[in-house]
């Protein structure tokens, strides 16, 4: 099963525009059209095995996953791995009409399994449905706004929460925001939120960028020390970032000469990058900065088993560096004058080729359901169990990122 199907994803935002999961679907490399139970069953397996921990529990905290479903997963036992509170079903209405199904979805109901209602008019939707489900997905129509208002303000008086599908701007989340919806799916992981603020580099993302100069051209650790004391906000942020459960070190790191003398220059890069991304103000969305920070490390563990180290950290700089533009809210080409990148790097940014290109299109492919993902695996020889591994793994580290 896991040789043939890919984990692609979509953020869920809340109304404050903070992640508080993802929706996952799965493509097939084959074209398959259906998925059988045991196909299902072991998807279930493997995503419960990458994303639960025997002593930690479930690994991206109090995330939720909406799943894309058929009635055929509802009788995976792969599925009952999963925490119940933090899995959510994906069902379309017509399947409700089943007996056995429905007789399947109370069971789960009634061990804790969210189970959210799609293709639902929710104008005739029949009360005797809420019962049955946790959430129901809307497609938010800007045209008709009045009407749907009144029809949301009456599901509001029940306990079923409201998913916001297709939610293509910031306008449209705002409008989902004032009609009391209570989550939102959509391409607003790669768009700025709107901003008033002047656009361009502050005085942290200027000092970041000096750094990672000084550190390209192996400047002596004294002369990085003298720049990084300069600003204690950013030297607390960093330290904070090498020591956190991302980077798994044993020995806590108390200075930046005593990160150089355990990590050596390069791995301190690509924290540099990361923090530059987190230093920034202009078209800044939460949802924005994660994507950033899931790309870099996705791409990294691509490119993990077939490069070395340092080209791998090479990877995860470039994934960061792919949304610094809109991150900055400047052109790509401004970006890219800031500093001088590796060459293998800038290649990657402008055309998706070189070296790195393909394995950043990969993980681009994966955060925008494309239908490339297949193509771009097979060309760089990576099974999909591999690709979709390193991809959780990434929704993992990123989380852990988060909380620090």
């Amino acid at each position: 099963m896991n040789e043939t199907n890919f984990i692609v994803r979509e953020p869920l935002l809340d109304p404050k525009q903070r992640v508080i999961g993802f929706q996952l679907s799965w493509q097939n490399s084959s074209q398959a059209a259906e998925f059988s139970v045991d196909d299902l069953n072991s998807l279930m397996e493997f995503v419960a095995e990458k994303l639960n921990d025997e002593d930690t529990g479930f690994l991206l905290g109090d995330s939720i996953l909406f799943m894309d479903a058929v009635p055929e997963l509802l009788k995976a036992e792969g599925l009952k791995l999963l925490p119940p509170k933090n899995t959510v079903l994906v069902l379309s209405k017509r399947d409700f009409t089943n007996p056995e199904t429905l007789e399947s979805i109370k069971e789960l109901r009634q061990l804790g399994y969210g189970i959210c209602m799609r293709g639902a008019d929710l104008s005739t939707l029949e009360r005797s449905f809420f019962s049955q489900i946790s959430h129901i997905e809307v497609q938010l129509n800007p045209a008709n706004l009045a009407s749907q208002a009144k029809v949301y303000a009456a599901l509001k008086q029940s306990s079923v929460r409201m998913v916001a599908r297709n939610v293509l701007s910031w306008q449209d989340f705002d409008a989902c925001s004032a009609l009391g919806l209570d989550s939102f799916v959509g391409k607003l992981h790669l768009t700025p939120r709107p901003s008033a603020e002047k656009k361009g580099l502050n005085t942290a993302q200027t000092t970041i960028l000096q750094l990672m100069e000084m550190i390209r051209k192996n400047a002596d650790i004294q002369q990085l020390e003298a720049v990084v004391k300069r600003d204690a906000t950013l030297a607390y942020k960093l330290l904070r970032y090498i020591n956190s459960a991302g980077f798994g070190l044993r020995t806590e790191v108390q200075s930046l000469k005593h990160a150089v003398q355990i990590l050596g220059y390069s791995p301190l890069y690509r924290w540099l990058s990361l923090l530059l991304a987190t230093a920034s103000t202009s078209g800044y969305s939460p949802v924005l900065l994660e994507t950033a920070i899931v790309r870099g490390r996705f791409a990294e563990l691509l490119g993990q088993p077939y490069m070395s180290k340092a080209e791998a950290e090479n990877l995860f700089v470039a994934g960061m560096f792919s949304l610094l533009d809109r991150l900055l809210g400047i052109s790509m080409e401004e970006v890219l004058s800031t500093i001088q990148l590796p060459e293998a790097v800038t290649e990657a940014l402008i055309s998706r080729g070189g070296a790195y290109g393909p394995y950043l299109a990969l993980a681009e492919a994966c955060e925008l359901n494309s239908m490339l993902v297949g193509s771009l695996s097979e060309s760089l020889r990576i099974k999909p169990n591999e690709v979709n591994a390193a991809h959780l793994s990434a929704l993992v580290w990123a989380k852990n990122i988060a909380a620090t």
